[in-house]
């Protein structure tokens, strides 16, 4: 059982928390955000302070092997490729320790070569003594690849399905492993059985319409914390931006509709 078999019926029955969600997502007034603000405010102060934590993002390489219309990284655009080798990982990784950054996030797009000749797991080995948090975003593994990564020194893994409306996701993603949508809607439980505790997972606002995109991520969520009770989650809301390829996104997030957005998980 994963979440695969139920997120096409996740709507026929949905549970107190989601309605109560989906009822934080119906259109409201100035000073009914300002509430939400409040309330969420609130909330986030009790479990965290006035504590912030930060990461700096750290890139590896631009080379993919996917088709995806809305993304700078896709293969069919002319763009200039790199990977950086091993030691220009490391300089940079101390330049981002020099600015005060103990926890980093390496980005990659995706290629097998990163998992296939052990590049990923060299890069997290050459600087996990430096930085004791190390997460990654790159494309989905096997189960067995993940313990890999844990096992190197590597303790979050953040993967979005960036649009759960199948459909579309179909429409964005022409070619490469990304088309396929239930092996990356699986990710997160891959990640999970293969040692992750930290698991970030989100989606990517304006490819579809928004609120039916929050539900889908909100049940996403809950299936998580329910089935993979043992690991802490976080949830992000980036929104599409011009990138090489001209993509035009078809759906717009206001920055009204953001705030609700935020408000509505943090409650």
């Amino acid at each position: 059982m994963s979440f695969v078999n139920t997120f096409d019926n996740q709507t026929n029955c949905p549970t107190p928390l989601m309605q109560k969600f989906k009822g934080l997502l119906q259109p409201i007034s100035d000073k009914e955000l300002e509430k939400l603000a409040h309330l969420s405010s609130s909330i986030t102060r009790q479990h965290f302070g006035y504590t912030m934590r930060l990461f700096a993002p750290l890139y590896l390489s631009n080379e993919c092997i996917n088709n995806c219309t809305y993304c700078g990284f896709s293969r069919s655009n002319q763009i200039l490729r790199v990977t950086l080798k091993k030691e220009q990982v490391v300089a940079e990784a101390v330049h981002l320790h020099s600015l005060g950054f103990r926890s980093l996030l390496l980005v990659a797009g995706e290629h097998p070569k990163f998992v296939s000749d052990g590049y990923l797991e060299e890069c997290i080995k050459e600087i996990r003594n430096l930085i004791p948090s190390i997460a990654l975003e790159v494309g989905p593994m096997e189960t067995p690849e993940y313990e890999r990564m844990v096992i190197a020194g590597c303790e979050s893994l953040v993967v979005y399905q960036e649009t759960y409306d199948r459909d579309t996701y179909n429409q964005l993603h022409t070619s490469g492993p990304k088309k396929n949508f239930n092996w990356r809607l699986e990710c997160p439980e891959r990640a999970y059985e293969g040692g992750f505790r930290k698991i970030g997972i989100g989606a990517l606002f304006g490819l579809s319409e928004w609120k039916t995109e929050a539900l889908a991520l909100a049940s996403h969520l809950a299936y998580l914390q329910r089935n993979c009770w043992k690991a802490n989650y976080t949830v992000s809301f980036p929104r599409i931006r011009p990138a090489a390829g001209g993509f035009n996104p078809g759906h717009n997030l206001t920055d009204k509709d953001f705030l609700q957005l935020i408000f509505a998980f943090r409650i």
